[in-house]
């Protein structure tokens, strides 16, 4: 704006100046009135004292126009300062707003994650409080079961090395005792990892062997304590070699057994026409069916199947090829070598021979060699050779008669 002001008081002064011109002129043109003699004469300003008053009052002007331009823009400036100002206050309040949120949620975070902890160490405590009880209830089971086996044992005056127990109608093996785990927990159990077994015989390590109280007791009791712990020892020990020869005839069987099937297994392959191993696999073989859109068994035998690919078009175009080519050679054979003329008796130059050659008498043909006709071809080469002479013996004619012509002249 300030700008455009100084720009347009510039154009009015030079509107000014050239008004001043206009009438100065005018006034020239004008015819002057005369001077009266009682007045007296007004001394003369020259031009460079007006141009010079011009310029001062131009100068005045501008620097009166340039103080109004340098008063408004400092206005300007501290309007702009002040409305920094502002925004800068502003920002820093919306700073501290942010930070204070973002604390409150740091520690909304920090509260919320302290409260997922806290939750999930009382689960883990609370699961591992069910196992621990629930080890503590399998161990009671498995020393009623241990005691019951005892007791069979002493009852039996010979019994083998491991024991086959009968499941009663409840599903138990000792009455009073539940059923056995299901399969899925079985096999749960069997998943686990190491660390999980190393948990699991802690907590059944702690329930079995428990601790010795031998304080305040005498010397017989301490035998008596320690004449226990040998007999557990040995009983222990006994146990152990007894499931470990277990485990071995158990393994031997499953060879057996396995063997024994795979023997069963190659002997029904082989009276069903199939591969020895094809039922020794982990998968059962593919049944063979007559047509994938059809679910009927095969029952047809090698040689069937085999000639179903025996024959079609191309043998039938081979035999028809065969018989084709014998029929053709037949056919050559009896008619023997062909006997055609050397030459072509409907040519116009052989017909013009013909004419004026000489008859020839039915006496002297007897004299004459006979030459069996040759092929087609063989005569028409012939004739193109013989057509060919002739047309150079008329051209060495002509250059004859050309040359005698010009020896003439």
């Amino acid at each position: 704006m300030p700008h455009r002001r100084i720009q347009a008081r510039y154009e009015k002064l030079e509107e000014e100046e050239e008004n001043e011109e206009d009438t100065g002129e005018e006034e020239k043109d004008e015819p002057k009135p005369k001077a009266d003699i009682s007045e007296e004469p007004k001394p003369e300003i020259s031009e460079a004292e007006l141009a010079m008053e011009k310029m001062r009052k131009k100068k005045e002007e501008e620097e009166a126009m340039w103080a109004e331009y340098i008063e408004q823009r400092k206005k300007q400036k501290a309007k702009e300062e002040e409305e920094l100002r502002k925004l800068k206050e502003r920002q820093m309040k919306r700073k501290e707003r942010r930070k204070e949120e973002e604390k409150k949620l740091l520690a909304l975070k920090k509260q919320q994650e302290a409260q997922r902890i806290k939750e999930m160490e009382e689960k883990k405590a609370r699961e591992a409080e069910a196992k621990k009880k629930r080890l503590e209830e399998a161990e009671k089971k498995r020393q009623a079961m241990q005691d019951a086996l005892q007791r069979n044992k002493l009852q039996e005056p010979v019994t083998p090395n491991f024991i086959i127990t009968k499941r009663n109608e409840e599903g138990s093996v000792v009455p009073g005792i539940d059923k056995f785990p299901s399969s899925l927990y079985m096999k749960a159990e069997m998943s686990k990892t190491k660390e999980q077994l190393a948990e699991d015989k802690k907590i059944a390590l702690n329930f079995r062997v428990k601790p010795l109280q031998i304080e305040n007791l005498s010397v017989a009791e301490l035998k008596q304590r320690a004449l226990q712990l040998w007999d557990t020892i040995v009983r222990l020990e006994s146990e152990k070699y007894d499931l470990e020869e277990r485990r071995k005839r158990q393994e031997y069987d499953l060879k057996e057994l396995s063997e024994r099937q795979r023997q069963i297994n190659r002997s029904k392959a082989l009276k069903k026409g199939l591969d020895p191993e094809a039922l020794s696999g982990k998968y059962p073989p593919m049944i063979n069916v007559a047509s994938k859109y059809e679910r009927r068994l095969d029952r047809r035998n090698f040689g069937d199947k085999k000639s179903l690919f025996e024959g079609g078009y191309v043998s039938q175009l081979e035999a028809m090829t065969c018989s084709e080519w014998e029929n053709r050679m037949k056919n050559f054979k009896e008619r023997g070598p062909s006997r055609l003329l050397k030459w072509d008796p409907s040519g116009p130059k052989n017909k013009e021979k013909q004419e004026n050659a000489e008859p020839i008498e039915e006496e002297d043909l007897g004299d004459l060699d006979f030459t069996p006709p040759q092929n087609p071809i063989e005569a028409q080469q012939e004739n193109k050779e013989e057509e060919e002479a002739e047309e150079g013996e008329e051209v060495e004619e002509e250059e004859e008669v050309e040359e005698e012509e010009e020896e003439e002249e």
